[in-house]
Protein backbone atom coordinates (compact mmCIF):
# COMPACT_ATOMS: atom_id res chain seq x y z
CA UNK A 1 0.00 0.00 0.00
CA UNK A 2 1.37 3.61 -1.27
CA UNK A 3 1.24 5.58 2.09
CA UNK A 4 -0.84 8.57 -0.05
CA UNK A 5 -3.44 5.52 -1.07
CA UNK A 6 -6.49 5.97 0.01
CA UNK A 7 -7.94 3.69 2.88
CA UNK A 8 -11.39 3.35 4.26
CA UNK A 9 -12.12 1.53 7.46
CA UNK A 10 -15.71 0.18 8.15
CA UNK A 11 -15.65 0.75 11.78
CA UNK A 12 -13.54 2.86 12.53
CA UNK A 13 -14.78 3.66 16.01
CA UNK A 14 -14.79 0.01 16.93
CA UNK A 15 -12.69 -2.20 18.93
CA UNK A 16 -11.21 -3.67 15.91
CA UNK A 17 -11.38 -0.78 12.95
CA UNK A 18 -9.98 2.23 16.08
CA UNK A 19 -6.27 -0.29 16.04
CA UNK A 20 -6.27 -0.65 12.86
CA UNK A 21 -6.61 3.21 12.53
CA UNK A 22 -3.89 3.60 15.06
CA UNK A 23 -1.68 1.40 13.67
CA UNK A 24 -1.79 2.90 9.68
CA UNK A 25 -1.35 6.25 11.20
CA UNK A 26 1.67 4.77 13.33
CA UNK A 27 3.73 3.36 10.01
CA UNK A 28 2.62 7.00 8.18
CA UNK A 29 -0.52 6.44 6.34
CA UNK A 30 -2.79 9.75 6.38
CA UNK A 31 -5.29 9.47 3.60
CA UNK A 32 -8.55 7.77 5.47
CA UNK A 33 -12.08 8.12 4.16
CA UNK A 34 -14.65 7.18 7.20
CA UNK A 35 -18.53 7.52 7.75
CA UNK A 36 -19.97 6.66 11.48
CA UNK A 37 -22.93 4.50 11.65
CA UNK A 38 -25.37 7.65 11.80
CA UNK A 39 -23.68 9.06 8.45
CA UNK A 40 -24.02 5.46 6.70
CA UNK A 41 -25.50 2.53 7.23
CA UNK A 42 -23.30 -0.36 5.64
CA UNK A 43 -26.85 -2.35 5.71
CA UNK A 44 -28.28 0.20 2.91
CA UNK A 45 -27.35 -1.39 -0.34
CA UNK A 46 -28.26 2.26 -2.37
CA UNK A 47 -26.34 4.26 0.43
CA UNK A 48 -22.75 1.93 0.19
CA UNK A 49 -22.89 1.99 -3.50
CA UNK A 50 -23.03 6.05 -3.18
CA UNK A 51 -20.63 5.77 -0.99
CA UNK A 52 -18.10 3.77 -3.18
CA UNK A 53 -19.19 6.25 -6.04
CA UNK A 54 -18.16 8.95 -4.39
CA UNK A 55 -15.31 8.29 -2.53
CA UNK A 56 -13.71 5.60 -4.46
CA UNK A 57 -11.42 3.93 -1.88
CA UNK A 58 -8.52 1.65 -3.10
CA UNK A 59 -7.90 -0.10 0.12
CA UNK A 60 -10.89 -1.26 2.13
CA UNK A 61 -10.40 -2.85 5.93
CA UNK A 62 -13.85 -4.27 6.65
CA UNK A 63 -14.19 -4.07 10.41
CA UNK A 64 -17.52 -3.27 10.85
CA UNK A 65 -19.37 -5.98 12.14
CA UNK A 66 -22.84 -6.64 14.37
CA UNK A 67 -21.29 -8.26 17.39
CA UNK A 68 -22.01 -9.65 21.24
CA UNK A 69 -21.16 -12.36 23.85
CA UNK A 70 -22.93 -15.28 24.11
CA UNK A 71 -26.09 -13.73 25.70
CA UNK A 72 -26.35 -10.98 22.68
CA UNK A 73 -25.62 -13.78 20.31
CA UNK A 74 -28.42 -16.31 21.84
CA UNK A 75 -31.10 -13.59 22.11
CA UNK A 76 -30.40 -11.44 18.77
CA UNK A 77 -30.02 -14.54 16.20
CA UNK A 78 -31.86 -12.71 13.58
CA UNK A 79 -29.97 -9.00 14.20
CA UNK A 80 -26.58 -11.17 13.82
CA UNK A 81 -27.55 -13.10 10.78
CA UNK A 82 -28.98 -10.42 9.26
CA UNK A 83 -27.16 -7.43 9.44
CA UNK A 84 -23.53 -8.86 8.94
CA UNK A 85 -24.47 -10.53 5.62
CA UNK A 86 -25.85 -7.22 4.45
CA UNK A 87 -23.24 -5.32 5.80
CA UNK A 88 -20.18 -7.92 4.31
CA UNK A 89 -22.01 -8.31 0.72
CA UNK A 90 -22.95 -4.55 0.32
CA UNK A 91 -19.01 -3.31 1.30
CA UNK A 92 -17.17 -6.54 -0.83
CA UNK A 93 -19.85 -6.90 -3.53
CA UNK A 94 -19.31 -2.39 -4.17
CA UNK A 95 -15.57 -2.98 -3.69
CA UNK A 96 -15.08 -5.35 -6.84
CA UNK A 97 -17.68 -2.70 -8.95
CA UNK A 98 -15.35 0.29 -7.71
CA UNK A 99 -12.12 -1.57 -8.61
CA UNK A 100 -10.89 -1.38 -5.03
CA UNK A 101 -6.94 -2.26 -4.76
CA UNK A 102 -7.38 -4.92 -1.87
CA UNK A 103 -9.34 -5.35 0.91
CA UNK A 104 -8.98 -7.32 4.12
CA UNK A 105 -12.56 -8.89 5.82
CA UNK A 106 -12.27 -9.59 9.22
CA UNK A 107 -14.12 -12.58 11.00
CA UNK A 108 -13.84 -14.88 14.04
CA UNK A 109 -12.93 -17.70 15.15
CA UNK A 110 -16.08 -18.63 16.48
CA UNK A 111 -16.15 -19.82 12.36
CA UNK A 112 -15.09 -23.52 13.72
CA UNK A 113 -17.14 -26.67 14.37
CA UNK A 114 -18.28 -26.56 18.03
CA UNK A 115 -16.12 -30.25 18.48
CA UNK A 116 -13.33 -28.79 16.54
CA UNK A 117 -9.99 -30.59 17.10
CA UNK A 118 -7.18 -28.29 19.02
CA UNK A 119 -6.02 -26.47 18.04
CA UNK A 120 -8.07 -25.18 15.35
CA UNK A 121 -6.63 -25.62 11.79
CA UNK A 122 -7.55 -23.17 9.04
CA UNK A 123 -8.66 -26.55 7.24
CA UNK A 124 -11.23 -27.37 9.91
CA UNK A 125 -13.45 -24.91 8.16
CA UNK A 126 -17.06 -26.82 7.31
CA UNK A 127 -16.04 -30.06 8.85
CA UNK A 128 -18.87 -30.66 11.56
CA UNK A 129 -22.11 -28.49 13.18
CA UNK A 130 -21.40 -25.35 14.73
CA UNK A 131 -22.01 -23.90 18.62
CA UNK A 132 -25.61 -23.47 18.84
CA UNK A 133 -25.06 -20.12 20.96
CA UNK A 134 -23.32 -18.09 17.76
CA UNK A 135 -24.22 -20.06 14.78
CA UNK A 136 -26.16 -17.48 13.10
CA UNK A 137 -23.32 -15.08 13.26
CA UNK A 138 -20.75 -18.05 12.48
CA UNK A 139 -22.72 -18.92 9.23
CA UNK A 140 -22.47 -15.05 8.35
CA UNK A 141 -18.82 -14.57 9.02
CA UNK A 142 -18.39 -18.13 6.79
CA UNK A 143 -20.27 -16.53 3.81
CA UNK A 144 -18.07 -13.39 4.00
CA UNK A 145 -15.14 -15.78 3.83
CA UNK A 146 -16.47 -17.55 0.78
CA UNK A 147 -17.52 -14.10 -0.91
CA UNK A 148 -13.95 -13.26 -0.90
CA UNK A 149 -12.80 -16.43 -1.91
CA UNK A 150 -15.10 -16.56 -5.09
CA UNK A 151 -14.57 -12.96 -6.24
CA UNK A 152 -11.30 -13.54 -5.99
CA UNK A 153 -11.63 -16.52 -8.03
CA UNK A 154 -14.08 -15.13 -10.46
CA UNK A 155 -13.17 -11.85 -10.46
CA UNK A 156 -9.40 -12.30 -9.97
CA UNK A 157 -9.69 -9.39 -7.01
CA UNK A 158 -7.61 -9.36 -3.92
CA UNK A 159 -9.76 -10.07 -0.97
CA UNK A 160 -8.02 -11.72 1.73
CA UNK A 161 -10.25 -12.78 5.10
CA UNK A 162 -8.61 -12.85 8.33
CA UNK A 163 -10.00 -14.72 11.96
CA UNK A 164 -9.36 -13.13 15.30
CA UNK A 165 -9.60 -15.21 18.13
CA UNK A 166 -11.15 -13.36 21.26
CA UNK A 167 -9.76 -9.45 21.30
CA UNK A 168 -9.66 -7.17 23.89
CA UNK A 169 -8.37 -3.64 24.22
CA UNK A 170 -9.14 0.00 23.81
CA UNK A 171 -12.39 1.02 22.83
CA UNK A 172 -14.03 -2.27 23.90
CA UNK A 173 -17.91 -2.50 24.68
CA UNK A 174 -18.25 -2.81 28.56
CA UNK A 175 -22.02 -3.36 28.20
CA UNK A 176 -22.59 -5.87 31.02
CA UNK A 177 -25.48 -7.53 28.32
CA UNK A 178 -24.04 -6.93 25.23
CA UNK A 179 -19.62 -7.29 25.66
CA UNK A 180 -17.69 -10.37 25.39
CA UNK A 181 -16.33 -12.09 29.06
CA UNK A 182 -13.22 -10.52 29.68
CA UNK A 183 -14.27 -6.21 29.49
CA UNK A 184 -17.27 -7.81 31.26
CA UNK A 185 -15.72 -9.32 33.82
CA UNK A 186 -13.24 -6.24 34.20
CA UNK A 187 -16.26 -3.65 34.63
CA UNK A 188 -17.82 -6.31 37.17
CA UNK A 189 -14.99 -6.48 39.56
CA UNK A 190 -14.54 -2.96 39.31
CA UNK A 191 -18.14 -2.30 40.51
CA UNK A 192 -17.58 -5.00 42.87
CA UNK A 193 -14.68 -3.83 44.39
CA UNK A 194 -16.40 -0.22 44.40
CA UNK A 195 -19.31 -1.57 46.65
CA UNK A 196 -16.72 -3.10 49.17
CA UNK A 197 -15.05 -0.65 49.38
CA UNK A 198 -18.36 1.24 50.06
CA UNK A 199 -16.94 4.01 46.97
CA UNK A 200 -20.53 5.03 46.03
CA UNK A 201 -18.89 7.95 43.58
CA UNK A 202 -16.91 5.38 41.95
CA UNK A 203 -19.81 3.36 41.38
CA UNK A 204 -22.50 6.00 40.48
CA UNK A 205 -19.51 7.64 38.47
CA UNK A 206 -19.58 3.95 36.39
CA UNK A 207 -23.11 4.54 36.18
CA UNK A 208 -23.34 7.81 34.65
CA UNK A 209 -20.28 7.06 32.00
CA UNK A 210 -22.69 3.42 31.08
CA UNK A 211 -25.81 3.30 32.17
CA UNK A 212 -27.40 0.44 32.78
CA UNK A 213 -30.85 -0.01 31.08
CA UNK A 214 -32.42 3.03 32.87
CA UNK A 215 -30.29 3.11 35.72
CA UNK A 216 -27.63 5.69 35.62
CA UNK A 217 -25.23 7.05 38.85
CA UNK A 218 -28.75 9.35 39.66
CA UNK A 219 -31.03 6.39 40.47
CA UNK A 220 -31.13 5.87 44.33
CA UNK A 221 -29.08 3.30 46.12
CA UNK A 222 -31.73 0.65 46.43
CA UNK A 223 -32.48 0.90 42.45
CA UNK A 224 -28.44 0.55 41.70
CA UNK A 225 -27.75 -2.51 44.28
CA UNK A 226 -31.05 -4.46 41.74
CA UNK A 227 -29.60 -3.80 38.77
CA UNK A 228 -26.46 -5.09 39.99
CA UNK A 229 -27.82 -7.77 41.14
CA UNK A 230 -29.69 -8.47 37.77
CA UNK A 231 -26.18 -8.73 36.17
CA UNK A 232 -24.44 -10.93 39.13
CA UNK A 233 -23.35 -8.77 41.34
CA UNK A 234 -24.39 -9.23 44.71
CA UNK A 235 -23.56 -6.91 48.11
CA UNK A 236 -24.78 -9.16 51.19
CA UNK A 237 -23.13 -6.63 54.24
CA UNK A 238 -19.68 -5.96 53.76
CA UNK A 239 -19.31 -9.09 51.22
CA UNK A 240 -19.79 -8.64 47.19
CA UNK A 241 -19.75 -12.07 45.09
CA UNK A 242 -20.21 -11.51 41.66
CA UNK A 243 -21.33 -14.52 39.26
CA UNK A 244 -19.79 -15.17 36.16
CA UNK A 245 -21.46 -17.57 33.71
CA UNK A 246 -20.59 -21.31 33.29
CA UNK A 247 -18.47 -23.66 35.55
CA UNK A 248 -15.13 -21.48 34.59
CA UNK A 249 -13.71 -24.59 32.54
CA UNK A 250 -14.23 -23.41 29.21
CA UNK A 251 -10.51 -22.68 28.02
CA UNK A 252 -10.18 -19.37 25.73
CA UNK A 253 -7.44 -17.23 23.77
CA UNK A 254 -7.20 -13.96 23.92
CA UNK A 255 -5.73 -10.80 21.47
CA UNK A 256 -4.65 -7.81 22.41
CA UNK A 257 -6.82 -5.59 19.70
CA UNK A 258 -3.56 -3.67 18.89
CA UNK A 259 -1.84 -6.95 18.03
CA UNK A 260 -4.59 -7.79 16.15
CA UNK A 261 -4.55 -4.32 14.49
CA UNK A 262 -0.89 -5.16 13.88
CA UNK A 263 -1.01 -8.04 11.68
CA UNK A 264 -3.71 -7.13 9.68
CA UNK A 265 -1.82 -4.25 8.36
CA UNK A 266 1.19 -6.32 8.04
CA UNK A 267 -0.81 -8.35 6.03
CA UNK A 268 -2.33 -5.91 3.64
CA UNK A 269 1.21 -4.93 3.01
CA UNK A 270 2.94 -7.73 2.57
CA UNK A 271 0.55 -10.71 1.25
CA UNK A 272 -1.95 -11.22 -0.94
CA UNK A 273 -4.17 -14.02 -1.61
CA UNK A 274 -2.34 -15.96 -4.00
CA UNK A 275 -0.05 -16.38 -0.30
CA UNK A 276 -2.85 -17.95 1.79
CA UNK A 277 -3.11 -21.05 -0.11
CA UNK A 278 -2.16 -24.01 -1.46
CA UNK A 279 -3.19 -25.39 -4.58
CA UNK A 280 -4.44 -29.25 -4.15
CA UNK A 281 -6.52 -31.32 -6.44
CA UNK A 282 -7.62 -28.03 -8.24
CA UNK A 283 -9.87 -26.81 -5.50
CA UNK A 284 -9.07 -23.94 -3.21
CA UNK A 285 -10.21 -23.58 -0.20
CA UNK A 286 -9.86 -22.59 3.46
CA UNK A 287 -7.78 -19.06 2.01
CA UNK A 288 -8.37 -17.25 5.50
CA UNK A 289 -5.63 -16.74 7.96
CA UNK A 290 -5.98 -17.15 11.52
CA UNK A 291 -4.74 -14.37 14.13
CA UNK A 292 -4.23 -15.08 17.45
CA UNK A 293 -1.73 -16.08 19.81
CA UNK A 294 -1.98 -19.72 19.88
CA UNK A 295 -2.12 -19.54 23.79
CA UNK A 296 -5.33 -20.19 26.05
CA UNK A 297 -6.39 -20.05 29.76
CA UNK A 298 -9.58 -21.44 31.17
CA UNK A 299 -12.31 -18.81 32.25
CA UNK A 300 -11.85 -19.22 36.33
CA UNK A 301 -7.81 -18.38 35.47
CA UNK A 302 -8.63 -15.25 33.48
CA UNK A 303 -11.45 -14.52 36.27
CA UNK A 304 -9.01 -14.76 38.85
CA UNK A 305 -5.97 -12.78 36.94
CA UNK A 306 -8.62 -9.77 36.54
CA UNK A 307 -9.93 -10.07 39.99
CA UNK A 308 -5.68 -9.49 41.33
CA UNK A 309 -5.75 -6.52 38.33
CA UNK A 310 -8.69 -4.60 40.01
CA UNK A 311 -8.13 -5.54 43.22
CA UNK A 312 -11.78 -6.96 43.85
CA UNK A 313 -11.55 -9.11 47.09
CA UNK A 314 -14.78 -10.83 47.23
CA UNK A 315 -16.16 -14.08 45.87
CA UNK A 316 -16.49 -15.43 42.52
CA UNK A 317 -19.44 -17.29 42.15
CA UNK A 318 -19.22 -19.88 38.59
CA UNK A 319 -23.03 -20.40 37.97
CA UNK A 320 -22.39 -24.36 36.20
CA UNK A 321 -26.97 -23.60 35.33
CA UNK A 322 -25.57 -20.81 32.52
CA UNK A 323 -24.31 -22.04 29.30
CA UNK A 324 -20.74 -22.70 28.84
CA UNK A 325 -20.43 -22.35 25.22
CA UNK A 326 -17.57 -24.45 23.40
CA UNK A 327 -15.27 -26.20 25.79
CA UNK A 328 -11.94 -25.01 24.02
CA UNK A 329 -11.25 -22.52 21.11
CA UNK A 330 -7.54 -22.70 20.28
CA UNK A 331 -6.32 -21.34 17.11
CA UNK A 332 -3.77 -22.95 15.42
CA UNK A 333 -1.24 -19.96 14.19
CA UNK A 334 1.26 -21.71 12.23
CA UNK A 335 0.06 -20.21 8.65
CA UNK A 336 0.20 -16.44 10.62
CA UNK A 337 3.62 -17.34 11.95
CA UNK A 338 4.76 -18.56 8.39
CA UNK A 339 3.56 -15.27 6.77
CA UNK A 340 6.31 -13.79 9.19
CA UNK A 341 3.80 -12.21 11.92
CA UNK A 342 3.50 -13.29 15.81
CA UNK A 343 2.30 -11.68 18.39
CA UNK A 344 4.02 -9.24 21.23
CA UNK A 345 1.47 -8.68 24.40
CA UNK A 346 0.97 -11.44 26.62
CA UNK A 347 -2.17 -11.65 28.44
CA UNK A 348 -1.11 -10.39 31.76
CA UNK A 349 0.23 -7.34 30.76
CA UNK A 350 -2.68 -7.09 28.74
CA UNK A 351 -5.50 -6.86 31.24
CA UNK A 352 -3.40 -4.23 33.27
CA UNK A 353 -3.53 -2.01 30.02
CA UNK A 354 -7.44 -2.84 29.49
CA UNK A 355 -8.17 -1.72 33.14
CA UNK A 356 -5.62 0.97 33.13
CA UNK A 357 -7.50 2.45 30.03
CA UNK A 358 -11.12 1.31 30.97
CA UNK A 359 -10.07 4.02 34.42
CA UNK A 360 -8.81 6.65 32.34
CA UNK A 361 -10.55 6.62 29.06
CA UNK A 362 -14.42 5.26 30.19
CA UNK A 363 -14.51 6.72 33.89
CA UNK A 364 -12.34 10.26 33.85
CA UNK A 365 -13.32 11.17 29.88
Amino acid sequence: MDKNAKIYIAGHRGLVGSAILKSLKSKGYSNFVFRTHSELDLSNTKAVSEFFEKEKPEYVFLAAAKVGGIVANNIYRAEFIYENLMIQNNVIHQSYLHGVKKLLFLGSTCIYPRACPQPMKEDYLLTDVLEYTNEPYAIAKIAGIKLCESYNLQYGTNYISVMPTNLYGPNDNFDLEKSHVLPALIRKMHLGKSLEEGNWEAVREDLDKLPIGSVNGKASEKEILEVLQSYGIQQTGNTVRVEIWGSGKPMREFLWSEDMADACVFIMQNRDFKDTYRLENKEIRNTHINIGTGKDISIKELADLIKKVVGFKGELFFNSEKPDGTMKKLTDVSKLHGMGWSHKVELGEGVERMYSWYADKVLNH
